[in-house]
């Protein structure tokens, strides 16, 4: 079984050319350990150091050198849409307090569907919309994105 032995960033990777392909939710993104099966049946190790994450586009060199290229996969979320900006911000603050991972665009947010979410959030009269779509949430004040 092939390892991981490094990884490029999506912003450096541009130009590499993936042999494969892994679809990996947020929560395997984030905490990037284990045995994952490649869509062409590649099988990889792999153990990055505690704390660094993939993101989408992410390209993992193995030992043998060939190139694997990391896709966020679609997961089941919520999609908030509020009646302006500032209704808006209000929602993703009450996210955060609550430390809901949340996903930040300019007219909508995404988290992951709950009914605990649902709820919390009703009350407040915002659109909620179930969609299927990959989830890259925000990193939070802790995290980085670097690789050796």
């Amino acid at each position: 079984m092939a390892r991981a032995v490094s990884v490029f960033p999506a912003e450096r990777a541009e130009g590499l050319t993936a042999t494969d392909t892994i679809l990996l939710d947020q929560e395997q993104r984030r905490m990037p350990r284990g045995t994952f099966k490649a869509l062409r049946g590649t099988m990889v190790e792999v153990a990055l150091p505690q704390g660094d994450r993939l993101r989408s586009g992410d390209v993992l060199r193995l030992d043998d050198g060939s190139l694997i290229e990391i896709v966020a996969k679609p997961e089941d979320l919520l999609e908030v849409r509020a009646t302006d900006r500032s209704a808006l911000a209000r929602l993703a603050w009450l996210l955060g307090d609550h430390h809901i991972p949340v996903e930040i665009h300019e007219r909508r947010l995404r988290l992951h569907r709950s009914d605990m979410a649902r709820a919390l959030l009703q009350p407040f009269g915002p659109k909620l919309l179930d969609i299927e779509a990959p989830f890259e949430p925000e990193g939070g004040a802790y995290e980085a994105h670097t690789h050796p």
